[in-house]
């Protein structure tokens, strides 16, 4: 999969993200891959669902969730663990 088809969840409302993920598919994307981390890991499950279950009812498909960890620096120079996500929709065949 290329970068071109991710989508990086932040801080902006679903619908914004949702809408970029339609698009990918609209544009031809086989897979497009939602990813997030920390806070916004239930904004890009809630992506994914909304997607899957009210704009592409019929066409799109979970095909993997990957869960991890990354090590982040923090200002006063320790690291932080922060969870990440990354769901992968594909269109069915």
């Amino acid at each position: 999969m290329t970068e071109e088809h991710v989508v990086y969840i932040g801080k902006k409302p679903v619908m914004n993200y949702v809408l970029a993920v339609i698009t990918q598919f609209h544009e031809g994307a086989k897979e497009v891959s939602i990813k997030a981390r920390g806070r916004a890991i239930s904004r890009a499950v809630d992506v994914a669902e909304i997607v899957r279950n009210r704009f592409l009812k019929d066409d799109v498909d979970v095909k993997e969730i990957k869960i991890g960890t990354e090590e982040l620096p923090t200002a006063d120079g320790r690291t932080t663990n922060t969870s990440t996500i990354e769901i992968v929709l594909a269109r069915k065949t």
